[in-house]
This record gives C-alpha cells, structure tokens and sequence, in this order.
C-alpha cells in the first residue's frame, strides 16, 4: 500500500522576496490559473510539486531524454535523464538548476552521506546540507530524488523553490534503496591511483559518458583515458552516470581517468564565482576547494596519489590577477598534499599556464605537480611552444588539450569532447609535507656537500615540500640536494651557493601560510615561526606552538635586528622577511 502523506512548507512570498533580492529575474508574469504567486510556475513529477521562477526553462525528459542537464542557465529536469546526453564539451559556470528523477539503482548510486532524506510529513530542504554548492534530497514519500545545483548568490534562491515542494494525491513511496543509505559503507575503488603512468591519447567531455558509450570507445577509438568533472562548485553539468560504481568499472576497464574541479575563477574575469583579489583570502579559498576535491573524490573511490586538476578558464593577466590565482593554487595545492594527492592546474597556455612557468622557482607560492594546458594547436603532443620552458614539469608532468569542442563517433555514441595528450607518470606518490619528519632543533647547523644526518633529512624534506626535488630525502648531501638548494636560493634572490646555512633555513622553516600570529596564538604556524626565528637569531627558542612570553621576545629582537617594527607582532612584513631569509 502505497503512502500519500501530503506535506508543504509554502514558500511563495519568501521565494519572491528572494527573487527581487537577488534581481537575477525579469519582471512577474501573470498568475497562472491555479493561482501559483505572480512571477512562479508550479512544476510537477510523481506527485512532487514545486514553485521555481516562471522564466526558468522545463525540460521533460521524457519528450527529450538526451537533453543535456547544465546548469549555467536556470531550468528544472523532470525524470530519468537517458544514459547518454548530448552536452557540448565547453560549458563552463553554474547559475541554478534542479533534477527532479525518480528513485532506481541507478539514480540511488548517486546519493552520499551528504544525501538529505525527508520525513514523514516534514519538508527538511531548509536545513539540508550542501555539497560543492549542490544540495541533494530522496523524497522517499514521492520516490523521487532531487538535486539542487546552486552558487553562493543563488543558494537561498534555490533553497526556496525547494521549500515550497508539495506532495499532490499522485505521490506514491519508494524508498532508498538500503545500500544508499548507509554512510558508512566503503566506496568501490578504482585500479590504482588516477591517472598514473601513460602517455598517450584521451578526452574530456562535460558529463561522464555513458558504460556503454565508453565501452564502444574503448573498442574502436584512439583514446585509452578520460577526464571527468568530479567537483567544484562552478562545474556546468550534472553527472548522471558518475558514480564509484562508473569509476571502478572504468578503470578496471583499462582506462585512466584525470579527474576535474572547476572552481572559483580569476578575479580580473566576468565570472560570476571568483577568487579574492587579496592573495591571502585567495589561498584560504584554494585549500577550501580542495578540500572539497579530496572528499568527492574519496566518495568516488578515487585514491590518494591521484592527481586533481583545478580548471581555471583564460583570463588577462595583470600582476594583481596572477598573485590570485597563484596563491589560489598554492593553497589548492598544500591541502591536496596534505590529503596525499597531487595537484594539477588546467588553463589556457597563454593566461594562467603562462603566469604558473613565470614563477616556476618563486619559492613563495607552491607549484603544483602538473600542467594540463589548452593550446588548440592540432598537435598530439606535450610540446608547450614559447609558454611554458622545455626544463619545468619535464618529468611526465604535461596533459595537452590540442583541440576543442569537436564531435566524434564510435560504435554508434557520438560525445562532443575537447582532444587531449598525456605524458603523466610518477603519479602514486605525492609530494611530501614534512608531517613525520623531525623538524625541531635546538639550532639549524648548516650543511652542504658531503654532510651526513637528520639536519640533512629536514632540508631535503623541505626543499621537496617547496617544489625542488633533491632525491628522496636520505640524510645524504649529494649533488641532486645541492641542485635543490641552489635553485630554491635563486628562487628567493639568496646567494645560490648550495649550502644550507642560516639564511637558507630560515626560509625553508617559514614557508607556508601567514597570518598573523600574537601572544596567545598557537598552532601550525607558531611552530613554523619558532622554528625559523632559531635559525634566524641563531639562539634557541621553545618550539611548542605556543606564543608565550620567550617567543614574543625572540620575535621582538627579530624584527629589531631587521629593521621592522618590533611590536612582537607577526604579521605580512615580518612573514616576508623571514620567508625571503632575512
């Protein structure tokens, strides 16, 4: 026996108040005939009703089930999206949308622990989470599931039109399937991390293409690996087919996967989601977003030592709009290192790539790990021509897009994709971050050629954590260390000698983030700062992570011996002095 509990939370008035809030929409329509609030529309699927804005498009997609659900343009999709969907590769941003489709396997495969589930009678949309600005619901009592996809501007815009859902007498149960609901049940994994060692062709298309599809392709196409938009809260379509399931089926399959974010954009674009135009909130919102990275991609049963591709569109670049987007990158990339993945940046080679190769030795930002650049130069290669150097992000570090938007047909599925090349290796071990390594003396003695022991460890471990690899860190002063050494030195405008000495410690110890830091502050950063003003003063100082009195006065003398002004305050300028080895 089926259930038909109506519940309701009406939201016209709110929903309008909204609307002209945001003023994203035209003027109000007449009111329709079952006297919905001027300027709405009533929409409806299996009993669940709702209000959206009465210029948002309809989609049935069941009259066009290959229509592409994007959501850089307002619209609803009512039902079961078809498996495979005409999207053209290049969409790019996200205004709002919602996916109404029946509960199956299928569509139950996409649910996660971030999954809202209403209660009898009781309509949770207020409260329910969201999740790369997408919110999810299984309205168990009309067998449907919903997915919201929103930006920060339309959120309350589109938990509105949620709040106003109705059950109408058509509504008939079907629950979750019980797999789906448990959070605590492993994800499927993929054969390895993503995407390893290969070099040869792939694509990337806007939605994950069909089992079927790839299976076709994989048959009869020259392409062997696939890029998929995991992530981000600018990503502009929906991805009915992505699910751990899709992931681990793929790549058993013997296809690689470069998994994609698409986040916030440059601050010098028209984009309506942009990062800061202050390098320090401009960071912070990269370690977010990768944050959000690393946990769709454990929900996918993507590994750690896969590498994430943050996708930054092209941009002008000026000196204010670089600083941005590096920061955003060096933030992007220290939590993906921390989460035990590596990072990748996509963009156009002229913009962002361009900016990336101009400070590949600036030791104040965190290079990532690898390029995956557009140059639509028809070439099937990893050349980058006058932008990027032959010698940086040499070691099978490079994914070429050489061609854009194009149709092609295998086995009968058609998929617009944009054409790429990958050399990609050294892929299952990210860049170190220190965390295990013993950091902490009394004194940072210096060390060169031939020099032996743990001082030798943490520098090599912190020359690799800033982007210079000199070997695995074995506590062996070799060539490869001194190579290291002299290249993150000329990096900071030190003497690039190869030795190791007070200045050079100083500013490995200091790199990272900068806030500022006071009596009473504790934490990572304190530490850091601790440890850099003992090779700097050359004098012991606790290394606790507490700001107490002997730190307040180490950082007073510091900042009297350099000039700055000694407050026992450390922030930007005092930040800047030690990270450039004063």
């Amino acid at each position: 026996m089926s259930s038909r509990i109506p519940w309701r939370v009406r939201a016209g008035t709110a929903l309008l108040a909204v609307l002209a809030g945001i003023g994203a929409f035209a003027a109000p329509v007449p009111a329709q005939a079952d006297s919905q609030p001027e300027g709405l529309q009533s929409v409806t699927y299996h009993g669940y009703r709702i209000e959206v804005p009465a210029e948002w498009q309809v989609v049935d997609l069941a009259e066009n089930p290959r229509a592409c659900l994007r959501f850089d343009r307002p619209a609803v999709y009512l039902g079961e999206p078809a498996e495979q969907n005409d999207c053209p590769a290049g969409v790019v941003g996200r205004s709002a949308g919602i996916v109404v489709e029946p509960i199956t396997a299928r569509s139950a495969g996409q649910a996660t622990a971030a999954t809202a589930r209403t209660q009898r009678g009781k309509a949770i949309a207020p409260s329910a989470a969201s999740s790369n600005d997408t919110i999810q619901i299984a309205v168990e009592d009309a067998g449907v599931l919903v997915t919201a996809a929103h930006t920060a501007e339309t959120e309350n815009l589109v938990r509105g039109v949620l709040a106003s859902a109705e059950l109408t007498g058509g509504a008939e149960r079907t629950a979750l399937p019980r797999a789906a609901q448990r959070s605590d049940v492993t994800p499927l994994a993929a054969a390895g991390p993503q995407p390893g060692s290969y070099q040869g062709k792939g694509f990337d298309a806007c939605a994950a293409p069909s089992q079927a599809a790839m299976n076709a392709w994989q048959a009869s196409s020259p392409y062997s690996a696939v890029g998929v938009y995991i992530s981000g809260s600018f990503r502009g379509c929906a991805q009915p087919n992505l699910t751990a399931s899709w992931v681990t089926s793929q790549t058993a399959n013997g296809w690689r996967l470069f998994p994609i974010d698409v986040g916030r954009q440059a601050p010098c674009t028209s984009y309506s989601l942009k990062m800061s135009t202050d390098p320090a909130t401009a960071k912070s919102q990269g370690v977010t977003a990768a944050a959000g990275a690393i946990t769709a991609a454990s929900n996918l049963g993507i590994p750690a030592g896969s590498a994430i591709y943050s996708d930054i569109e092209a941009y002008t670049s000026t000196a204010s709009c670089k600083a941005s987007v590096l920061s955003y990158l060096s933030g992007w990339t220290e939590r993906l290192h921390s989460g035990g993945y590596l990072s990748g940046f996509y963009s156009s080679a002229a913009s962002g790539i361009k900016d990336a190769a101009a400070e590949y030795g600036n030791g104040a930002y965190t290079r990532v790990d690898h390029l995956f650049y557009a140059w639509w130069n028809g070439a099937a290669d990893t050349n980058t021509g006058s932008y990027v150097p032959s010698s940086s992000w040499s070691n099978h570090q490079r994914i070429h897009q050489y061609a854009g938007e194009v149709t092609e047909s295998y086995g009968g599925y058609s998929i617009n994709i944009d054409r790429d090349y990958l050399d990609v290796g050294n892929g299952s071990t990210p860049t170190p971050t220190c965390t295990g390594a013993n950091l902490d003396f009394t004194a940072y003695t210096t060390v060169q050629s031939g020099s032996t022991g743990d001082w030798v460890k943490a520098a090599q471990c912190l020359l690799k954590a800033a982007g210079f690899d000199p070997g695995t860190p074995d506590g062996i002063f070799g060539p490869d260390t001194a190579a290291a050494a002299r290249n993150f030195q000329a990096g900071k405008g030190l003497t690039a000698d190869g030795v190791v000495g007070a200045k050079t410690w100083t500013a490995l110890l200091s790199r990272g983030s900068t806030p500022t830091v006071q009596s009473g502050s504790t934490g990572e950063a304190v530490t850091r700062l601790q440890r850099a003003l003992t090779a700097a003063l050359g004098r012991t100082v606790a290394i606790d992570g507490v700001f107490g009195s002997g730190t307040g006065q180490a950082a007073r003398d510091y900042q009297s011996s350099r000039g700055l002004d000694a407050d026992g305050i450390v922030g930007p300028a005092t930040w800047g002095a030690l990270q450039s080895g004063k």
